[in-house]
């Protein structure tokens, strides 16, 4: 192999590792991110279900909090442990670096060694006067004074190749000593994790021993809770219907006079901008609460403390400080308010064909009509002083389709 083909497959090699190392370090990056996230939502659990006395909620409450912390908990381990996992991997591949940049470092220092032999054997200026002198014509000589030049500056190339792989070394030692340590203090604080997530297991665990003591009561505690759970998803339904029944009655009689039965929003040109802006701000809409947590996740669930009951959550509960103040999550306007029969207020503001849905408030601030802005305030949330919880209930859809309110916050 040629000297000049073992440079070049040598620079190749190393533009090929740098990229996988970078790939590694943006994921890094990305994992550490989540990993924060985690560690600030049970900061936010903390905080936000456990003011009260333990002995001033009640059971199934205690178990639904503690259960929010387990699932956080969870995903924090798993993210630690991804991340310990990922760090062992580059450890090894900087490791394995380490070796071959060594090998060629020595490479490079021998084939340099080996030139400064030969220009000292041959350094005499008079050598390559000489040299040059006993060429056969011009066009000999001509060559020998271009390789003369090329041998000088693939000696300066070998020079400058030993100092950047030096330091090249030297950085990836340094980097090498600072990985060890982070997945050390990674470990750490996942066996830390672990046995906190051991504690508020048993924990549960206790509490549900004393559920299913006492399981009648609680069954019918459970059902109660679903029933109403039900009535407000129907009512909802219901008020959404009537709202954009109204929208569109208004809508035809201001271009045709005629009615209409569809069960979507009849759009102006103004709307579909509005309802394009909202769509275009999935993931990035801010939250309706200052502070809060996601306690009830959409979608259908099993009731923690009786597995035959399926729980059907049309929106998130959001957990949040006592008194909290609901903001609007963006512009549009007030489609309805709604006060049901034994619950509390509901506001639904229209977004072209998107609804946001606020329920269990306990004041309004606002009335139907009434153009909103971004992050106004519009009313507070009800915190019950029976079970100590303040929950928001909070929702999106489009027209009548329910939508998953988690996939359109942006993560705190």
């Amino acid at each position: 192999m040629t000297n000049k083909r073992f440079y070049f497959i040598l620079v190749f090699g190393l533009l090929m590792s740098s990229v996988s190392i970078f790939a590694q370090s943006d994921r890094q990056k990305e994992l550490e991110a989540q990993r924060q996230q985690k560690l600030k939502e049970i900061k936010l659990i903390n905080a936000l279900l456990y003011t009260k006395k333990d002995e001033e909620k009640s059971v199934i409450t205690l178990i639904e909090d503690i259960n929010a912390k387990v699932n956080v908990r969870r995903n924090l381990i798993r993210i630690t442990n991804e991340q310990a996992n990922l760090l062992t991997r580059e450890i090894n591949t900087n490791q394995e670096e380490i070796s071959s940049l060594r090998t060629q470092l020595e490479e490079l220092k021998e084939d340099y060694s080996a030139m400064v032999v030969k220009s000292y054997k041959s350094k005499s200026e008079q050598s390559k006067v000489m040299f040059l002198l006993s060429s056969s014509n011009f066009q000999q000589a001509y060559k020998r004074l271009q390789y003369i030049r090329q041998y000088r500056e693939y000696q300066k190339e070998q020079g400058e190749a030993i100092k950047s792989k030096t330091k090249e070394l030297q950085a990836l030692n340094i980097q090498l000593s600072k990985q060890k340590v982070d997945k050390q203090k990674l470990v750490e604080e996942n066996r830390i994790a672990k046995r906190e997530l051991e504690g508020e297991l048993k924990q549960r665990e206790v509490l549900m021993a004393s559920i299913k003591s006492d399981m009648g009561k609680f069954a019918a505690q459970i059902k109660k809770k679903k029933q109403e759970a039900d009535q407000l998803d129907k009512e909802i339904d219901r008020i959404i219907a009537e709202a954009i029944a109204a929208a569109n009655k208004k809508a035809n009689k201001n271009t045709s006079g005629k009615t209409s039965s569809t069960k979507k929003f009849i759009l102006t040109p103004e709307a579909k901008k509005l309802a394009a802006s909202f769509a275009a701000n999935k993931g990035k809409l801010g939250w309706p609460v200052a502070r809060g947590v996601i306690k009830g996740k959409f979608g259908k669930t099993r009731s923690l403390t009786d597995s035959s009951v399926e729980v059907n959550h049309s929106g998130v509960k959001i957990a949040t400080e006592k008194n909290a103040e609901v903001r609007a999550v963006f512009t549009g306007v007030v489609s309805s308010i709604h006060v049901m029969k034994r619950g509390n207020p509901t506001i639904l503001i229209r977004h072209g064909d998107y609804l946001t849905i606020y329920h269990n408030l306990s004041k309004l601030h606002v009335k139907k009509g009434d153009k909103i802005t971004t992050g106004q305030v519009i009313g507070e949330v009800f915190s019950n002083k029976i079970t100590g919880e303040t929950l928001l209930d909070f929702r999106i859809y489009k027209n009548d389709l329910k939508l998953n309110p988690e996939s359109w916050l942006v993560r705190q």
